[in-house]
């Protein structure tokens, strides 16, 4: 899959492009739905099905702040890879890139720079200064759109808003009837400072870079271990338990930091520094709780295996 991070690089591939734009955080159902279809019209047009996207979130440039990401941009373009998309573009929403007007963004980006044949669009999507492009916008340019309809879940739309706040209050289930699949995080295996490995259950510390997580407890999930080189396939699913935390028994508890997330694998022992690990989280198995003593925190680690093994065995 081709990936492209600055507009002056575009290049417009020869039998044009189909293009869906938006963030696409998460990549749920809604997203989905987008993507195959932008798919089979590129399919039909012998064209490139192309994203759009951004490597920020643009409301950290329109208001200051933006929520924390469901998926990060690293996992969304994994995940777009395996819906089919062969050409992502993340632009950077910075001050000129706001400032676009829909026109401007329009005739440079998606003619020029990526001879766009066809549009497949969410209902509410919006691009350029003021939010003023839209699929209507682009029909009154004489372009071919197609609108995927709204996904609604439990009678409730489908929408990142939605998803995020599920799994911020751990609804696992929830999140995931919307998401299309389990909740789930990739992350890159940093080094930690091997106490897992001394109290004998070894870890897996992740860098999630930002992305969002459950909250503080214990897991079971499933681990999959990712190639760097995007044409080798995913590893197996692999069964694991997942601390998400601050380890109050062993350190001072401290909150000033982003809690911990480590992995350890059930039935597997193998090098995974450096590895991207994608892990679905399956089951949650008890919230954080500070132990009297080592032993203790280590008697319940093996209670935290064992219901872990039972979980996903189930």
């Amino acid at each position: 899959m081709q990936t492209t991070f600055e507009a002056k690089r575009l290049s417009p591939p020869p039998g044009g492009s189909v293009v869906s734009i938006g963030v696409f955080d998460g990549v749920h159902l809604g997203h989905q739905a987008i993507l195959a279809r932008n798919v089979e019209v590129a399919r039909e047009e012998s064209a490139v099905p192309t994203v759009v996207t951004f490597r920020r979130h643009p409301k950290k440039v329109l208001l200051g702040r933006s929520p924390k990401q469901i998926t990060t941009l690293e996992y969304r373009i994994e995940l777009f890879r395996r819906l089919g998309i062969e050409h992502v573009v993340a632009l950077n929403f910075d001050q000129r890139l706001r400032d676009l007007s829909a026109a401007d963004f329009t005739r440079e980006l998606l003619v020029e720079g990526l001879a766009a044949k066809r549009f497949v669009l969410g209902f509410d999507s919006k691009f350029g200064r003021g939010r003023e492009g839209s699929p209507a916008f682009l029909e009154s340019l004489g372009h071919r759109v197609e609108v995927a309809p709204k996904v609604v879940v439990d009678q409730r739309p489908v929408s990142s808003t939605a998803i995020r706040e599920a799994v911020e209050l751990g609804d696992l289930s929830g999140a995931a009837a919307m998401l299309g699949r389990p909740v789930s995080v990739l992350g890159r295996v940093v080094h930690g400072d091997a106490l897992g490995r001394r109290l004998g259950f070894p870890t897996a510390n992740l860098n999630l870079m930002q992305g969002l997580h459950p909250p503080t407890g214990v897991y079971a999930c499933w681990a999959r271990v990712l190639a760097d080189d995007e044409t080798r396939p995913r590893g197996p699913a692999l069964r694991a338990v997942t601390n998400i935390g601050f380890r109050p028994t062993v350190t001072d508890g401290s909150m000033d930091s982003d809690p911990r997330v480590e992995v350890h694998l059930l039935d597997d022992s193998m090098d995974l520094y450096g590895r991207r690990i994608e892990v679905e989280f399956a089951a949650a198995l008890r919230g954080e709780m500070r132990f009297d003593s080592v032993d203790d925190l280590v008697a319940q680690i093996a209670l935290d295996v064992r219901a872990a093994r039972e979980r996903l065995s189930a």
